[in-house]
């Protein structure tokens, strides 16, 4: 059922996670016993139902502002038997206010956002969290020459982003440079905290 899924939101040009993308964050999910997970950006809901079937323990809060990515996603969910898992909202992320703690946050919604969903959701991640964003290569455009000004004003933001991460007192950062690029961001220790703003 979960190639029908696929097949489904290719047909319907609703994009999904990639293979080794999915591959690498449900190892991630599997080694750290990650059981609450908040995604931004559902699409017709092919990475919750992939991170859902990994433990019948996790629970997905999921949030998409597309109406009818919405209604594909919810049908999904409901084909694979996973409304007790994977809760959706159709909702605007940044107006959206959770009081719940997560293990994982998964970032995959409007690219030109990802500073102001992580700034936003960083208080909902649990004590040794991670904070994952994908497409942080966005297609190998981040390095290429751009004359068009909206693509070019999106690339600046990816990369400001990605600086914003590299330069975070908070947090630290690592880049996995598979599919189309993962940050996997983790709370630092209060020492290291003192460390970085004093060096």
């Amino acid at each position: 059922m979960i190639t029908e899924i696929e097949k489904k939101c290719l047909a319907m040009q609703i994009p999904i996670i990639k293979k080794e993308t999915n591959e690498y964050i449900a190892k991630i999910i599997k080694k750290n016993q990650i059981q609450d997970i908040l995604e931004i950006g559902s699409g017709g809901g092919y990475s919750a139902i992939k991170m859902a079937l990994l433990d019948k323990k996790i629970k997905i809060i999921t949030i998409e502002k597309d109406k009818n990515h919405y209604q594909v996603a919810i049908a999904n969910i409901k084909k694979m038997n996973l409304e007790n898992q994977i809760e959706i909202l159709n909702e605007d992320a940044l107006e959206t206010n959770l009081n719940k703690k997560f293990d994982l946050i998964f970032i995959d919604a409007a690219k030109s956002k990802n500073q102001e969903f992580f700034l936003k959701f960083k208080n909902n991640l649990k004590k040794d969290g991670i904070i994952i964003t994908d497409n942080i290569n966005f297609h190998g455009l981040l390095t290429a020459k751009i004359t068009n000004k909206s693509l070019k004003s999106l690339v600046k933001k990816i990369n400001n982003f990605k600086e914003f991460l590299k330069n975070n007192q908070e947090f630290t950062t690592e880049f996995i440079d598979i599919g189309d690029g993962l940050s996997v961001s983790r709370q630092r220790g209060e020492n290291e905290r003192t460390c970085s703003t004093t060096k």
